[in-house]
């Protein structure tokens, strides 16, 4: 089988490029559909691929995605997330400036990275947060902006106010739109349904770097009509994918999915996606 090459070449070359300052963040994982936005195209966001400054990351409804920064340290974003890379680069100090635009993010510093030297910034709209090592959830609504210590301690201020050091388990701030900021708590209870925001659902259209299930999203007999649905599937936010079986039949797919009930969930969501007929899984390779 063939895989049929088709878009827009520019932007499938910087999906895939490896600059030195581009290997300080890549895509772990993502629940579909979620797009990657760069150099003003929009493309579907792949595990795997390699990010660099100001791209930009947004996901959909019941979506997620999960970033590796170079230092070790992960950003999760939740659904109808909008993140933007301002500036990243590891250079024995590990620096970057994040941008959460839209939605649920989750920052977290393994154990191992810990000793790491950092100097990241996570920009929450109107909050700035200031991380040296630790672990923090946060929002941006239309409401009002949030950033919550899960662990270690953290630096937040909002646009015109003086610092605040949070290092209080549960401690938050926020936001108000045309109101003042504040300081409070909440429970462990409250901090795991927030946290079920950001997290890859069990069961979710999910895939990581490997997976190697597919969905089988139509079968044509012409080549454009089969170009046609990966384009409608793309702009969709699924990295859809035209194989050629050499039998006169075109295949549209969408791979790397992470297990048989990841795909059966994606197929599930591809239904109603016009020129989807009867969709199906296929087994790994």
């Amino acid at each position: 089988m063939k895989t049929i090459a088709i878009g827009l070449c520019v932007a499938a070359a910087s999906v895939f490029s490896a600059s030195a300052q581009a290997q300080s963040a890549r895509v772990e994982a993502v629940q579909y559909p979620a797009w990657l936005e760069r150099d003003g195209y929009s493309v579907p966001l792949v595990p795997g691929t390699v990010l660099r400054a100001q791209d930009g990351l947004r996901t959909g409804a019941n979506a997620r995605a999960v970033v590796r920064l170079g230092e070790g340290s992960t950003v999760k974003l939740g659904e109808n997330a909008r993140f933007r890379i301002e500036r990243v680069e590891n250079r024995g100090i590990f620096r970057a400036a994040l941008a959460v635009l839209g939605g649920a993010f989750r920052f977290t510093t393994r154990a191992i990275a810990k000793a790491q030297r950092r100097d990241v910034t996570i920009k929450v709209t109107s909050i700035t947060a200031g991380i040296r090592g630790t672990d923090v959830w946060g929002k941006s609504t239309n409401e009002r902006d949030l950033v919550c210590l899960l662990e270690g301690h953290v630096s937040v201020a909002a646009q015109g106010h003086e610092p605040v050091t949070l290092d209080d388990p549960g401690a938050f701030y926020q936001q108000p739109r045309g109101g003042e900021p504040a300081v409070a708590k909440v429970d462990q209870a409250q901090i795991d349904i927030w946290s079920k925001e950001t997290e890859i659902a069990r069961e979710g259209a999910s895939a990581r770097v490997g997976g190697a299930w597919r969905v089988i999203a139509s079968k044509f007999e012409t080549r454009d009509r089969a170009l046609d649905l990966r384009a409608r599937l793309r702009t969709a936010g699924y990295p859809a994918q035209v194989i050629d079986e050499h039998n006169g039949v075109f295949v549209v797919q969408v791979a790397g999915l992470e297990g048989e009930a990841q795909a059966r969930t994606l197929m599930a969501n591809l239904r109603g996606i016009e020129g989807v007929t009867i969709p199906s899984i296929g087994e790994p390779r």
